[in-house]
């Protein structure tokens, strides 16, 4: 702090032991030495306290940037679900159009060669004809 030698502080206790006198002397120097430690604790309180501000705005910054990026996470995944989601529902009707096709066009083939559309499996009854073959057998013979 400040740029004193021991030949200066010399200079200085010799010329204090002249003027104050070897009685006053070591009252004086606990005087001082109170005052100075009173100061360096002061200072290094107001240190202390500065450092804890300033602390105080990291953290304060790194919890917007944190929160920033939370938000953002968020968001995101948000966007994604909503994107799967409607994927998903673009398949789905896209997988029931196609089946609902390949049944018009099986049906229709069917037509085309003369047979009864076989029954859809959601409306299975067991209705279906038996072949002419099962028929001639079950019939009594003469």
């Amino acid at each position: 702090m400040f740029d004193i030698g021991f030949s200066e502080l010399l200079a200085v206790a010799l010329v204090a032991l002249i003027v104050i006198g070897p009685e006053r002397l070591p009252r004086l120097a606990r005087t001082l030495g109170a005052l100075l430690g009173r100061a360096q604790r002061y200072v290094n309180d107001v240190k202390a306290d500065i450092q804890r501000e300033v602390d105080l705005d990291e953290m304060k910054e790194l919890k917007s940037t944190f929160q920033d990026a939370a938000k953002s996470v968020e968001k995101s995944v948000t966007q994604l679900g909503q994107d799967f989601q409607a994927t998903g529902e673009s398949l789905n009707q896209s997988i029931s159009g196609a089946a609902q096709a390949k049944a018009e066009a099986a049906a229709e083939n069917h037509l085309a060669a003369g047979e009864t559309p076989a029954a859809s499996p959601q409306m299975d009854l067991g209705l279906e004809r038996k072949p002419a073959a099962d028929a001639t057998a079950a019939a009594p013979k003469a």
